[in-house]
């Protein structure tokens, strides 16, 4: 797994200019993303009675929310 070489090693922060920073802040909060996503996903499937009263709950406040 290649992520995992890059959490172990964080490339030093100052070394690099403003915008090589952002990038690799961006990278790494799209990973983390995917991760959360992919995460989800399992629990969803693994769980899947939780998983639908989780999508009712949303939906309940999606309904509730005022504007």
């Amino acid at each position: 797994m290649p992520e995992q070489d890059d959490r172990d090693n964080p490339s030093p922060r100052g070394t690099h200019g403003p915008a090589e920073t952002e990038a690799e802040r961006r990278r790494r909060r799209a990973r983390f993303l995917r991760e959360l996503a992919e995460a989800r996903a399992l629990r969803d499937r693994v769980q899947p009675r939780r998983a639908k009263a989780a999508r009712l709950r949303h939906a309940m406040r999606m309904r509730t929310f005022r504007w």
